[in-house]
């Protein structure tokens, strides 16, 4: 199943060099936040600017540009003297980053109720009462079609929600967001055929609500949605790879250099 995800991170993360400056960096974000979270990288470990800049085909510009996101995020640190060093990642940090989502989710989809447009709504509604009956499709197909629905549910709640502000800071946000989300996904096919179909039942309260007008209802389906993923993400957090001696080794070297 990690094969499956890394495939698809990596497809998105080495795109053509001429490619859209923004999406390539947001690309180069999203596979070191994928190689952090599964472990590829371990906490201790120094990024360096001119290997990333060959790996992907870039100059070192998009690079800095991707580490200094990834800081703001909280995975790494940019120290003068060091360069960037991976942080290592917890279910503290899992529960910290999910208060944080739940505020900024919330608050969109209050302000979206009664701007979203219907007919995307209707479509959601139809396309996830699908997905919750769907048992029989291969993993990565649900995966890659749950993965679609919601981003589609969270990007219209943004971009409906009618504060500028507020959907940059999602915007911004979201890879971390879907990075976390993914990683979940990396478990046992029993467990992903069940988080699918809750997460689609989560889904369609909050867009029956929206379809209702409910802005009282539509944040508390969102908050339930958001800290229900927590567990999920707590867990995905823990089953990583253990540090090996190599990623210890260069945490004590960094710290005494």
């Amino acid at each position: 199943m990690e094969t499956i995800l890394k495939s698809s991170l990596m497809k998105q993360a080495e795109a053509p060099i001429q490619a859209d400056h923004g999406l390539r960096r947001q690309a180069i974000v999203s596979s070191i936040l994928a190689d952090v979270f599964h472990g590829r990288l371990k906490p201790g470990q120094r990024l360096v600017t001119r290997e990333l800049a060959d790996r992907f085909g870039v100059s070192h510009t998009p690079i800095r540009e991707a580490l200094i996101a990834v800081a703001a995020m909280g995975l790494i640190d940019l120290n003068p003297n060091r360069g960037a060093v991976v942080r290592e990642v917890t279910a503290r940090d899992v529960r910290e980053v999910c208060q944080v989502r739940r505020a900024l989710e919330c608050e969109a989809v209050r302000g979206a109720c009664g701007r979203i447009d219907s007919d995307r709504l209707g479509a959601l509604e139809i396309d996830l009462r699908s997905q919750i009956d769907v048992n029989d499709a291969e993993p990565p197909d649900r995966i890659d079609r749950a993965r679609e629905l919601d981003s589609r549910l969270h990007d219209l709640i943004a971009r409906s929600c009618g504060n500028a502000f507020l959907a940059h800071e999602i915007n911004r946000l979201k890879i971390l967001f879907r990075a976390f989300r993914d990683l979940s996904w990396d478990r046992d096919l029993d467990l992903i055929r069940h988080r699918i179909a809750e997460e689609s039942r989560e889904h369609l309260a909050i867009v029956e609500s929206l379809v209702a007008g409910d802005r009282a209802a539509a944040a508390r389906a969102m908050s339930r949605h958001v800290m229900s993923g927590v567990r999920y993400w707590s867990l995905a957090i823990k089953r990583r790879p253990a540090a090996k001696n190599r990623g210890v080794a260069i945490a004590k070297e960094n710290q005494t250099s």
